[in-house]
Protein backbone atom coordinates (compact mmCIF):
# COMPACT_ATOMS: atom_id res chain seq x y z
CA UNK A 1 0.00 0.00 0.00
CA UNK A 2 3.00 2.28 0.53
CA UNK A 3 3.46 2.81 -3.20
CA UNK A 4 -0.19 3.85 -3.73
CA UNK A 5 -0.62 7.54 -4.47
CA UNK A 6 -2.47 9.44 -1.76
CA UNK A 7 -6.13 9.77 -2.58
CA UNK A 8 -8.17 10.81 0.47
CA UNK A 9 -11.73 9.52 0.25
CA UNK A 10 -14.44 12.10 0.89
CA UNK A 11 -17.35 11.54 3.25
CA UNK A 12 -20.98 12.57 2.87
CA UNK A 13 -22.83 12.37 6.20
CA UNK A 14 -26.42 11.10 5.92
CA UNK A 15 -27.70 11.36 9.50
CA UNK A 16 -29.92 14.37 8.73
CA UNK A 17 -31.70 12.62 5.83
CA UNK A 18 -31.32 9.01 4.80
CA UNK A 19 -30.19 7.59 8.14
CA UNK A 20 -33.38 8.55 9.95
CA UNK A 21 -35.47 7.98 6.82
CA UNK A 22 -34.26 4.37 6.72
CA UNK A 23 -34.47 3.66 10.45
CA UNK A 24 -37.37 5.71 11.81
CA UNK A 25 -39.48 6.61 8.76
CA UNK A 26 -38.02 10.17 8.64
CA UNK A 27 -39.32 11.30 12.04
CA UNK A 28 -36.37 13.32 13.34
CA UNK A 29 -37.45 16.92 13.90
CA UNK A 30 -35.57 20.06 12.97
CA UNK A 31 -35.43 20.93 16.66
CA UNK A 32 -33.56 17.69 17.31
CA UNK A 33 -31.05 18.46 14.55
CA UNK A 34 -30.19 22.10 15.00
CA UNK A 35 -28.13 21.95 18.25
CA UNK A 36 -25.47 19.72 16.65
CA UNK A 37 -25.11 21.57 13.35
CA UNK A 38 -22.29 23.86 14.50
CA UNK A 39 -20.19 20.88 15.55
CA UNK A 40 -20.98 18.95 12.35
CA UNK A 41 -19.93 21.99 10.35
CA UNK A 42 -16.39 21.68 11.75
CA UNK A 43 -15.83 18.06 10.66
CA UNK A 44 -14.80 18.64 7.05
CA UNK A 45 -17.40 16.49 5.31
CA UNK A 46 -17.64 16.80 1.54
CA UNK A 47 -21.32 17.45 2.20
CA UNK A 48 -24.17 16.77 4.59
CA UNK A 49 -27.19 15.12 3.04
CA UNK A 50 -30.03 16.88 4.81
CA UNK A 51 -33.00 17.41 2.50
CA UNK A 52 -35.09 15.83 -0.19
CA UNK A 53 -36.10 12.19 -0.32
CA UNK A 54 -38.94 11.57 2.12
CA UNK A 55 -38.02 14.48 4.42
CA UNK A 56 -40.29 16.89 2.58
CA UNK A 57 -43.42 14.76 2.87
CA UNK A 58 -42.67 13.65 6.46
CA UNK A 59 -42.00 17.22 7.62
CA UNK A 60 -45.44 18.31 6.47
CA UNK A 61 -47.46 15.17 7.14
CA UNK A 62 -46.13 14.01 10.49
CA UNK A 63 -44.03 16.79 12.04
CA UNK A 64 -46.10 19.84 11.01
CA UNK A 65 -42.92 21.57 9.87
CA UNK A 66 -42.23 23.67 6.80
CA UNK A 67 -39.48 21.80 4.90
CA UNK A 68 -38.36 25.05 3.26
CA UNK A 69 -37.86 26.64 6.65
CA UNK A 70 -35.86 23.60 7.75
CA UNK A 71 -33.58 24.03 4.74
CA UNK A 72 -33.07 27.73 5.45
CA UNK A 73 -32.13 26.95 9.05
CA UNK A 74 -29.63 24.37 7.83
CA UNK A 75 -28.10 26.95 5.50
CA UNK A 76 -27.75 29.42 8.35
CA UNK A 77 -26.01 26.80 10.49
CA UNK A 78 -23.73 25.10 7.97
CA UNK A 79 -21.38 27.90 7.00
CA UNK A 80 -18.50 25.70 5.77
CA UNK A 81 -20.22 22.51 4.61
CA UNK A 82 -22.14 21.90 1.41
CA UNK A 83 -25.77 20.85 1.70
CA UNK A 84 -26.94 17.96 -0.43
CA UNK A 85 -30.44 16.81 -1.36
CA UNK A 86 -32.02 13.80 -3.04
CA UNK A 87 -34.23 14.69 -6.01
CA UNK A 88 -36.46 12.13 -7.77
CA UNK A 89 -36.15 13.45 -11.30
CA UNK A 90 -39.53 14.15 -12.87
CA UNK A 91 -41.16 13.03 -9.59
CA UNK A 92 -39.32 15.84 -7.73
CA UNK A 93 -39.99 14.80 -4.09
CA UNK A 94 -43.44 13.42 -4.73
CA UNK A 95 -44.75 10.15 -6.10
CA UNK A 96 -46.04 11.20 -9.53
CA UNK A 97 -44.54 12.90 -12.56
CA UNK A 98 -44.90 16.66 -12.77
CA UNK A 99 -44.78 19.08 -15.66
CA UNK A 100 -41.41 20.50 -16.67
CA UNK A 101 -42.27 23.98 -15.34
CA UNK A 102 -42.82 22.57 -11.84
CA UNK A 103 -39.55 20.60 -11.96
CA UNK A 104 -37.59 23.64 -13.12
CA UNK A 105 -39.08 25.90 -10.46
CA UNK A 106 -38.44 23.37 -7.70
CA UNK A 107 -34.78 23.08 -8.67
CA UNK A 108 -34.46 26.86 -8.75
CA UNK A 109 -36.02 27.28 -5.31
CA UNK A 110 -34.02 24.43 -3.79
CA UNK A 111 -30.77 26.13 -4.75
CA UNK A 112 -32.06 29.57 -3.72
CA UNK A 113 -32.91 28.24 -0.26
CA UNK A 114 -29.53 26.62 0.35
CA UNK A 115 -28.91 23.40 -1.59
CA UNK A 116 -25.40 23.07 -3.05
CA UNK A 117 -25.46 19.52 -4.46
CA UNK A 118 -28.54 18.02 -6.12
CA UNK A 119 -28.47 14.25 -6.40
CA UNK A 120 -30.96 13.42 -9.16
CA UNK A 121 -32.23 9.92 -9.91
CA UNK A 122 -35.05 8.13 -11.65
CA UNK A 123 -36.64 5.09 -10.07
CA UNK A 124 -36.53 3.16 -13.34
CA UNK A 125 -33.11 4.49 -14.48
CA UNK A 126 -35.02 5.97 -17.42
CA UNK A 127 -32.69 8.86 -18.17
CA UNK A 128 -35.38 10.63 -20.18
CA UNK A 129 -36.89 11.45 -16.77
CA UNK A 130 -33.66 13.15 -15.63
CA UNK A 131 -33.24 15.59 -18.49
CA UNK A 132 -35.37 18.49 -17.24
CA UNK A 133 -34.02 18.43 -13.68
CA UNK A 134 -30.40 18.16 -14.84
CA UNK A 135 -30.76 21.03 -17.30
CA UNK A 136 -32.46 23.17 -14.66
CA UNK A 137 -29.75 22.45 -12.10
CA UNK A 138 -27.01 23.24 -14.61
CA UNK A 139 -28.55 26.68 -15.07
CA UNK A 140 -28.00 27.43 -11.38
CA UNK A 141 -24.47 28.82 -10.98
CA UNK A 142 -23.98 27.59 -7.43
CA UNK A 143 -25.32 24.07 -7.87
CA UNK A 144 -23.43 20.82 -8.40
CA UNK A 145 -25.34 18.22 -10.39
CA UNK A 146 -24.97 14.60 -9.41
CA UNK A 147 -26.85 11.87 -11.25
CA UNK A 148 -27.51 8.68 -9.33
CA UNK A 149 -27.91 5.25 -10.87
CA UNK A 150 -30.23 2.99 -8.91
CA UNK A 151 -28.28 -0.22 -8.42
CA UNK A 152 -30.17 -3.46 -8.57
CA UNK A 153 -29.78 -7.11 -9.56
CA UNK A 154 -31.20 -9.00 -12.52
CA UNK A 155 -30.18 -10.53 -15.83
CA UNK A 156 -30.48 -7.23 -17.67
CA UNK A 157 -28.28 -5.27 -15.27
CA UNK A 158 -24.90 -6.25 -16.71
CA UNK A 159 -21.57 -4.41 -16.46
CA UNK A 160 -22.12 -3.24 -20.03
CA UNK A 161 -25.48 -1.80 -18.97
CA UNK A 162 -23.87 0.21 -16.15
CA UNK A 163 -20.94 1.36 -18.28
CA UNK A 164 -23.23 2.50 -21.10
CA UNK A 165 -25.61 4.41 -18.89
CA UNK A 166 -22.70 6.05 -17.01
CA UNK A 167 -21.33 7.39 -20.28
CA UNK A 168 -24.76 8.74 -21.22
CA UNK A 169 -24.99 10.45 -17.84
CA UNK A 170 -21.62 12.13 -18.37
CA UNK A 171 -22.85 13.37 -21.74
CA UNK A 172 -25.96 14.83 -20.05
CA UNK A 173 -23.82 17.30 -18.11
CA UNK A 174 -23.50 15.74 -14.65
CA UNK A 175 -20.69 16.91 -12.34
CA UNK A 176 -20.49 13.53 -10.60
CA UNK A 177 -22.01 10.06 -10.65
CA UNK A 178 -23.46 8.18 -7.70
CA UNK A 179 -24.10 4.47 -7.48
CA UNK A 180 -27.24 4.41 -5.39
CA UNK A 181 -27.44 0.99 -3.75
CA UNK A 182 -30.64 1.65 -1.81
CA UNK A 183 -31.22 -1.96 -0.76
CA UNK A 184 -27.64 -2.89 0.17
CA UNK A 185 -27.33 -5.41 -2.67
CA UNK A 186 -23.79 -4.54 -3.73
CA UNK A 187 -21.32 -7.04 -2.28
CA UNK A 188 -17.60 -6.23 -1.82
CA UNK A 189 -16.12 -7.92 -4.86
CA UNK A 190 -19.06 -6.95 -7.05
CA UNK A 191 -18.35 -3.36 -5.99
CA UNK A 192 -14.69 -3.77 -6.93
CA UNK A 193 -15.74 -4.92 -10.40
CA UNK A 194 -18.47 -2.29 -10.84
CA UNK A 195 -16.45 0.72 -9.69
CA UNK A 196 -13.45 -0.39 -11.74
CA UNK A 197 -15.65 -0.65 -14.83
CA UNK A 198 -17.25 2.75 -14.23
CA UNK A 199 -13.85 4.36 -13.77
CA UNK A 200 -12.88 3.03 -17.18
CA UNK A 201 -16.11 4.33 -18.70
CA UNK A 202 -16.37 7.87 -17.29
CA UNK A 203 -14.13 10.66 -16.02
CA UNK A 204 -16.75 11.79 -13.51
CA UNK A 205 -16.04 11.53 -9.76
CA UNK A 206 -17.87 8.47 -8.42
CA UNK A 207 -19.77 8.29 -5.15
CA UNK A 208 -21.16 5.14 -3.54
CA UNK A 209 -24.32 5.14 -1.48
CA UNK A 210 -25.20 1.83 0.12
CA UNK A 211 -27.09 0.39 3.08
CA UNK A 212 -26.05 -2.04 5.78
CA UNK A 213 -29.17 -4.20 5.49
CA UNK A 214 -27.36 -7.31 4.24
CA UNK A 215 -24.42 -6.79 6.62
CA UNK A 216 -21.71 -6.26 3.98
CA UNK A 217 -21.82 -2.51 3.37
CA UNK A 218 -18.64 -1.52 5.24
CA UNK A 219 -16.64 -4.10 3.31
CA UNK A 220 -18.32 -2.96 0.12
CA UNK A 221 -17.21 0.63 0.74
CA UNK A 222 -13.67 -0.58 1.44
CA UNK A 223 -13.38 -2.46 -1.85
CA UNK A 224 -15.06 0.38 -3.72
CA UNK A 225 -12.56 2.93 -2.41
CA UNK A 226 -9.65 0.64 -3.26
CA UNK A 227 -11.10 0.43 -6.79
CA UNK A 228 -11.18 4.19 -7.27
CA UNK A 229 -14.42 5.37 -5.62
CA UNK A 230 -13.97 9.03 -4.72
CA UNK A 231 -16.79 9.66 -2.23
CA UNK A 232 -18.73 7.44 0.19
CA UNK A 233 -21.95 8.00 2.15
CA UNK A 234 -21.93 7.15 5.86
CA UNK A 235 -24.03 7.81 8.96
CA UNK A 236 -22.87 8.72 12.45
CA UNK A 237 -22.92 5.52 14.52
CA UNK A 238 -26.09 5.90 16.67
CA UNK A 239 -28.16 6.07 13.48
CA UNK A 240 -25.98 3.77 11.36
CA UNK A 241 -26.11 0.08 10.45
CA UNK A 242 -29.27 -1.96 10.02
CA UNK A 243 -31.19 -0.44 7.14
CA UNK A 244 -29.08 2.73 7.36
CA UNK A 245 -25.53 3.37 6.12
CA UNK A 246 -22.19 2.11 7.49
CA UNK A 247 -20.95 4.08 10.48
CA UNK A 248 -18.95 7.22 9.74
CA UNK A 249 -16.46 6.65 12.55
CA UNK A 250 -15.79 3.06 11.44
CA UNK A 251 -14.95 4.08 7.89
CA UNK A 252 -12.81 7.01 9.04
CA UNK A 253 -10.79 4.67 11.24
CA UNK A 254 -10.63 2.01 8.50
CA UNK A 255 -8.84 4.41 6.17
CA UNK A 256 -6.69 6.16 8.80
CA UNK A 257 -2.99 5.93 7.95
CA UNK A 258 -3.68 4.68 4.43
CA UNK A 259 -3.54 6.56 1.12
CA UNK A 260 -7.33 6.95 1.47
CA UNK A 261 -7.17 8.67 4.88
CA UNK A 262 -10.17 11.00 5.22
CA UNK A 263 -8.36 13.36 7.59
CA UNK A 264 -11.50 13.64 9.74
CA UNK A 265 -11.15 14.06 13.53
CA UNK A 266 -12.41 10.94 15.30
CA UNK A 267 -12.74 12.82 18.59
CA UNK A 268 -15.09 15.35 17.01
CA UNK A 269 -17.08 12.56 15.41
CA UNK A 270 -17.35 10.86 18.81
CA UNK A 271 -18.83 14.05 20.27
CA UNK A 272 -21.39 14.12 17.47
CA UNK A 273 -22.21 10.46 18.13
CA UNK A 274 -22.71 11.27 21.81
CA UNK A 275 -25.28 13.88 20.81
CA UNK A 276 -27.34 11.48 18.71
CA UNK A 277 -27.20 8.56 21.18
CA UNK A 278 -30.08 9.79 23.40
CA UNK A 279 -32.11 10.57 20.27
CA UNK A 280 -31.63 6.95 19.20
CA UNK A 281 -32.69 5.76 22.67
CA UNK A 282 -35.79 7.94 22.46
CA UNK A 283 -36.74 6.41 19.12
CA UNK A 284 -36.29 2.91 20.56
CA UNK A 285 -38.40 3.72 23.59
CA UNK A 286 -41.19 5.23 21.48
CA UNK A 287 -41.23 2.27 19.10
CA UNK A 288 -40.35 4.39 16.07
CA UNK A 289 -37.05 2.53 15.87
CA UNK A 290 -38.08 -1.09 15.42
CA UNK A 291 -35.34 -3.59 16.36
CA UNK A 292 -36.26 -5.52 13.20
CA UNK A 293 -34.51 -2.89 11.06
CA UNK A 294 -31.32 -2.93 13.15
CA UNK A 295 -30.16 -6.45 12.46
CA UNK A 296 -28.46 -8.10 9.50
CA UNK A 297 -30.70 -9.82 7.00
CA UNK A 298 -28.84 -11.62 4.23
CA UNK A 299 -32.22 -12.36 2.65
CA UNK A 300 -32.05 -8.76 1.48
CA UNK A 301 -30.05 -10.11 -1.46
CA UNK A 302 -33.03 -12.31 -2.26
CA UNK A 303 -35.90 -9.86 -1.67
CA UNK A 304 -34.06 -6.65 -2.67
CA UNK A 305 -35.98 -4.50 -0.18
CA UNK A 306 -34.38 -1.10 0.59
CA UNK A 307 -34.25 0.26 4.13
CA UNK A 308 -36.87 2.99 3.81
CA UNK A 309 -39.22 0.53 2.14
CA UNK A 310 -38.63 -2.02 4.89
CA UNK A 311 -39.48 0.40 7.71
CA UNK A 312 -42.63 1.55 5.87
CA UNK A 313 -43.58 -2.07 5.18
CA UNK A 314 -43.37 -2.92 8.86
CA UNK A 315 -45.48 0.13 9.71
CA UNK A 316 -48.14 -0.86 7.12
CA UNK A 317 -48.46 -4.36 8.53
CA UNK A 318 -48.44 -3.09 12.11
CA UNK A 319 -51.30 -0.69 11.38
CA UNK A 320 -53.26 -3.52 9.77
CA UNK A 321 -52.57 -5.82 12.72
CA UNK A 322 -50.88 -8.28 10.35
CA UNK A 323 -47.23 -8.29 11.44
CA UNK A 324 -47.37 -12.10 11.20
CA UNK A 325 -47.57 -11.70 7.39
CA UNK A 326 -44.14 -10.04 7.23
CA UNK A 327 -42.29 -13.01 5.68
CA UNK A 328 -45.10 -13.69 3.17
CA UNK A 329 -44.97 -10.09 1.98
CA UNK A 330 -41.18 -10.23 1.64
CA UNK A 331 -41.52 -13.35 -0.53
CA UNK A 332 -44.22 -11.72 -2.65
CA UNK A 333 -42.15 -8.60 -3.41
CA UNK A 334 -39.75 -10.25 -5.95
CA UNK A 335 -42.75 -11.78 -7.75
CA UNK A 336 -44.50 -8.43 -8.07
CA UNK A 337 -41.23 -6.80 -9.16
CA UNK A 338 -40.83 -9.36 -11.95
CA UNK A 339 -44.42 -8.75 -13.09
CA UNK A 340 -43.68 -4.99 -13.14
CA UNK A 341 -40.64 -5.21 -15.46
CA UNK A 342 -37.94 -5.70 -12.77
CA UNK A 343 -37.50 -2.03 -11.83
CA UNK A 344 -34.98 -1.03 -9.17
CA UNK A 345 -36.77 -0.78 -5.82
CA UNK A 346 -36.52 2.85 -4.81
CA UNK A 347 -39.10 5.60 -4.26
CA UNK A 348 -41.67 5.54 -5.79
CA UNK A 349 -41.27 2.11 -7.43
CA UNK A 350 -40.44 0.53 -4.05
CA UNK A 351 -43.65 1.88 -2.50
CA UNK A 352 -45.68 0.74 -5.51
CA UNK A 353 -44.25 -2.77 -5.55
CA UNK A 354 -44.30 -3.03 -1.74
CA UNK A 355 -47.89 -1.84 -1.37
CA UNK A 356 -49.04 -4.16 -4.16
CA UNK A 357 -47.28 -7.08 -2.44
CA UNK A 358 -49.01 -6.22 0.85
CA UNK A 359 -52.41 -6.10 -0.87
CA UNK A 360 -51.77 -9.37 -2.69
CA UNK A 361 -51.00 -11.10 0.60
CA UNK A 362 -53.68 -9.51 2.77
CA UNK A 363 -56.46 -9.95 0.18
CA UNK A 364 -55.53 -13.58 -0.43
CA UNK A 365 -55.59 -13.12 -4.20
CA UNK A 366 -52.90 -11.60 -6.42
CA UNK A 367 -53.99 -8.31 -8.01
CA UNK A 368 -57.52 -8.51 -6.62
CA UNK A 369 -56.89 -5.05 -5.17
CA UNK A 370 -54.80 -2.70 -7.28
CA UNK A 371 -53.77 0.80 -6.12
CA UNK A 372 -53.86 3.58 -8.70
CA UNK A 373 -50.04 3.76 -8.59
CA UNK A 374 -49.76 0.15 -9.78
CA UNK A 375 -52.00 1.02 -12.69
CA UNK A 376 -49.85 4.06 -13.47
CA UNK A 377 -46.63 2.06 -13.66
CA UNK A 378 -48.33 -0.50 -15.91
CA UNK A 379 -49.55 2.33 -18.16
CA UNK A 380 -45.98 3.62 -18.50
CA UNK A 381 -46.72 6.84 -16.61
CA UNK A 382 -43.43 6.51 -14.71
CA UNK A 383 -41.32 5.66 -17.74
CA UNK A 384 -39.82 2.58 -19.33
CA UNK A 385 -38.66 -0.46 -17.36
CA UNK A 386 -35.64 -2.46 -18.47
CA UNK A 387 -37.77 -5.56 -19.05
CA UNK A 388 -41.32 -5.86 -20.38
CA UNK A 389 -44.28 -6.18 -18.03
CA UNK A 390 -46.01 -9.49 -17.42
CA UNK A 391 -48.62 -9.23 -20.18
CA UNK A 392 -51.26 -11.17 -18.26
CA UNK A 393 -50.86 -8.99 -15.17
CA UNK A 394 -50.77 -5.82 -17.25
CA UNK A 395 -54.00 -6.80 -18.98
CA UNK A 396 -55.65 -7.51 -15.63
CA UNK A 397 -54.60 -4.11 -14.26
CA UNK A 398 -55.10 -1.72 -17.22
CA UNK A 399 -57.63 -3.57 -19.37
CA UNK A 400 -57.77 -2.13 -22.88
CA UNK A 401 -56.10 1.19 -22.06
CA UNK A 402 -53.15 2.07 -24.31
CA UNK A 403 -49.76 2.34 -22.56
CA UNK A 404 -47.51 5.42 -22.89
CA UNK A 405 -44.31 4.97 -24.90
CA UNK A 406 -42.89 8.54 -24.97
CA UNK A 407 -41.29 10.48 -22.10
CA UNK A 408 -44.29 10.68 -19.74
CA UNK A 409 -43.79 14.39 -18.97
CA UNK A 410 -44.20 15.21 -22.66
CA UNK A 411 -47.91 14.57 -22.12
CA UNK A 412 -48.20 16.88 -19.10
CA UNK A 413 -49.02 20.53 -19.90
CA UNK A 414 -47.61 23.35 -17.70
CA UNK A 415 -49.04 23.11 -14.18
CA UNK A 416 -47.64 26.08 -12.25
CA UNK A 417 -50.30 28.66 -13.22
CA UNK A 418 -53.12 26.44 -11.97
CA UNK A 419 -51.23 25.53 -8.79
CA UNK A 420 -50.68 29.25 -8.16
CA UNK A 421 -54.43 29.87 -8.37
CA UNK A 422 -55.26 26.99 -6.05
CA UNK A 423 -52.76 27.96 -3.37
CA UNK A 424 -53.45 31.71 -3.45
CA UNK A 425 -55.55 31.83 -0.27
CA UNK A 426 -52.82 30.18 1.81
CA UNK A 427 -49.70 31.53 0.13
CA UNK A 428 -47.18 33.21 2.43
CA UNK A 429 -44.03 32.51 0.41
CA UNK A 430 -43.23 31.60 -3.20
CA UNK A 431 -42.30 28.09 -2.13
CA UNK A 432 -45.83 27.36 -0.93
CA UNK A 433 -46.95 26.73 -4.50
CA UNK A 434 -44.38 23.94 -4.78
CA UNK A 435 -45.42 22.43 -1.46
CA UNK A 436 -49.01 22.41 -2.69
CA UNK A 437 -48.04 21.01 -6.10
CA UNK A 438 -46.40 17.96 -4.54
CA UNK A 439 -48.87 17.20 -1.75
CA UNK A 440 -52.12 19.18 -2.15
CA UNK A 441 -54.18 17.67 0.68
CA UNK A 442 -51.27 17.46 3.12
CA UNK A 443 -50.24 21.01 2.18
CA UNK A 444 -53.72 22.38 2.85
CA UNK A 445 -53.74 20.79 6.29
CA UNK A 446 -50.28 22.18 7.00
CA UNK A 447 -51.20 25.67 5.79
CA UNK A 448 -54.25 25.65 8.10
CA UNK A 449 -52.05 24.46 10.97
CA UNK A 450 -49.50 27.19 10.19
CA UNK A 451 -52.20 29.83 10.19
CA UNK A 452 -53.59 28.50 13.46
CA UNK A 453 -50.19 28.88 15.11
CA UNK A 454 -50.27 32.57 14.26
CA UNK A 455 -53.94 33.27 14.96
CA UNK A 456 -54.19 30.81 17.86
CA UNK A 457 -57.30 29.37 16.22
CA UNK A 458 -57.51 25.58 16.53
CA UNK A 459 -58.58 24.48 13.03
CA UNK A 460 -58.90 20.88 14.14
CA UNK A 461 -61.87 21.87 16.26
CA UNK A 462 -63.29 24.36 13.79
CA UNK A 463 -66.79 24.06 12.40
CA UNK A 464 -66.11 25.56 8.99
CA UNK A 465 -69.73 25.38 7.87
CA UNK A 466 -71.01 27.25 10.91
CA UNK A 467 -68.06 29.61 10.95
CA UNK A 468 -67.03 28.62 14.49
CA UNK A 469 -63.30 28.68 15.14
CA UNK A 470 -62.42 27.82 18.76
CA UNK A 471 -59.22 29.33 20.14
Amino acid sequence: MADIKKKPVQIVETVLRDAHQSLVATRMTTEQMLPIIDKMDKVGYRAVECWGGATFDASLRFLHEDPWERLRKFKDGFKNTKLQMLFRGQNILGYNHYADDVVEYFVQKSVANGIDIIRIFDALNDIRNLKTAVNAANKEKNAEVQIALCYTLGDAYTLDYWKDIAKRIEDMGADSLCVKDMAGLLTPYAAEELIGSLKASTKLPIELHTHYTAGVASMTLLKAVESGCDIIDTAISPLALGTSQPATEVMVETFRGTPYDTGLDINLLSEIADYFQPIREGFLKSGLLNPKVLGVNINTLKYQVPGGMLSNLINQLKEAGKEDKYREVLEEIPRVRKDFGEPPLVTPSSQIVGTQAVMNVLSGERYKLVPKESKKIMLGEFGQTIKPFNEEVQKKIIGDEKPITCRPADLIPPQLPEFEKQVAKWKEQDEDVLTYALFPKVAEEFFEYRAAQKTKVDMTKADKNAGAYPV
